[in-house]
């Protein structure tokens, strides 16, 4: 089976719980042909840089998905008919990144004030 990194943005007026629960469902459609969803990450509500359908914002959800191309096929077919569902992406990878978005902005200490970086000639 093949490893793929998923990402979906929904539509700004539903709930955090109905993404959660679109969430579940696509977790239903991989596991039904036989793959596994490793880890599910809800980033949040977050700006759109440009509207897509009206909206200027999107709950991003990031799915690991370990599963044999036909159940990323049907995965993406149900999501080309869901409502809800502004964008998604589906890119295959060799091994699924350790961080979270939001681990590497903890990781990435702040500069105090008046420090330069310093640049080597």
């Amino acid at each position: 089976m093949a490893l793929y990194e998923h990402l979906l943005i929904a539509r700004q007026d539903i709930s955090a719980q109905q993404v959660d629960a679109l969430a579940t469902h696509l977790k239903t459609i991989v596991e039904g042909e036989g793959g596994k969803i490793e880890k599910q990450e809800y980033w949040g509500l977050r700006g759109l840089a440009y509207r897509i359908k009206k909206n200027r914002k999107g709950h991003y959800v990031l799915l690991n998905i370990n599963a044999p191309s036909n159940a990323v096929v049907e995965l993406e077919r149900q999501l080309k008919i869901n409502e809800d569902v502004l964008r998604y992406i589906t890119v295959k990878v060799d091994q699924f990144d350790v961080s979270s978005n939001k681990a590497r902005r903890d990781e990435t200490p702040a500069k105090a004030e008046g420090e330069t970086e310093e640049t080597v000639q």
